[in-house]
């Protein structure tokens, strides 16, 4: 009995059986923290397990409060539990501006691709806030930390210091819907994307890194096309599989201190030059303010 509490958290040289490495992987997640830093060394499975809990974090970042919205949503429909309240924009931070129906906003939402370019019209809802909003940097920084309320005590307050650590000065996200046939393919392509801009731009960058980072390390996901003109962005797909019910896209770059994520959603195999495409007018939209004028 007093043995095995220490295989996990000791050199695993003392256990060289089969099933050591499932063991390992699985008792990262239940056994005590002490017990994660030699499956870091051990496995490469267990070393990705170990920065997944910021993996996701930055993926929630990422994801933006399209991502959260719908958590929010869904984490408040108990019988009995007090319901959540939106919080208003905090003293001093102006007030977000309202979009024209096809998008053409103002601040953060104006660096968005306006609806009824190259065919992208309004999409499916994110959440309650409809398929296009904007929202200041306290509601944001609010609605994330409402969204990771059910961790553990300890998982949600190192959580919550790397969200302030963000400075998050305003967020937006608009989803669109495009008709493939326009294409020469068939059914329909949804996106979301989401812009965070940050009062910290170290963080920014490390947001976008750590995320296509993790992707890519997991063997997971499939890379897609490089984005020309930025090195630094990275677009991942699901497996390319004649039997794919679903095709997934998850597209993530910085530009000076607004991250940009864009994620992509088709029946089937995702057509992965088409996401590119879309991702890189974005970016383009963002580096050449001239653009959203």
């Amino acid at each position: 009995m007093s043995e095995n509490p220490e295989i996990n958290p000791v050199n695993p040289e003392t256990n060289p059986a089969s099933p050591v490495h499932p063991e390992v992987i699985e008792g990262g997640g239940a056994e005590p923290v002490t017990a994660v830093k030699p499956a870091r060394r051990v496995l490469r499975p267990g070393r990705i397990a170990t920065v997944a809990g910021s993996a996701l974090l930055a993926c929630a970042l990422v994801g933006g409060v399209g991502y959260t919205a719908v958590t929010v949503q869904d984490a408040d429909r108990a019988p009995g539990k007090p319901t959540w309240k939106f919080p208003p924009p905090a003293q001093g931070e102006e007030k977000t501006e309202q979009d024209g129906a096809d998008g053409a906003g103002k601040g953060l939402s104006a660096l968005l691709v306006p609806y009824g370019t190259d065919g992208f019209e309004r999409g499916p809802d994110l959440g309650e806030f409809g398929a296009d909003a904007e929202f200041s940097g306290a509601q944001a920084t609010a609605m994330r930390k409402e969204s990771i309320k059910d961790l553990p005590s300890k998982s949600r307050r190192q959580l919550e210091k790397l969200i302030d650590k963000e400075r998050i000065k305003g967020v937006a996200m608009r989803s669109y819907v495009v008709g493939r046939s326009d294409y020469n393919t068939t059914d329909a392509i949804t996106f979301d994307v989401n812009l965070s801009r940050m009062e910290n731009r170290t963080a920014v960058r490390e947001a976008a890194t750590s995320v296509n980072g993790f992707l890519a390390a997991t063997d997971v996901f499939r890379k897609g096309p490089k984005i020309a003109g930025n090195k630094d962005a990275q677009c991942f797909l699901t497996p390319k599989d004649k039997d794919e019910e679903l095709g997934f896209a998850l597209c993530t770059a910085y530009v000076g201190d607004v991250l940009v994520s864009v994620t992509a959603n088709a029946p089937g195999v995702l057509d992965a030059k088409f996401v590119a495409k879309f991702f890189t007018a974005q970016l383009d939209r963002i580096d050449d303010p001239g653009q959203a004028v």
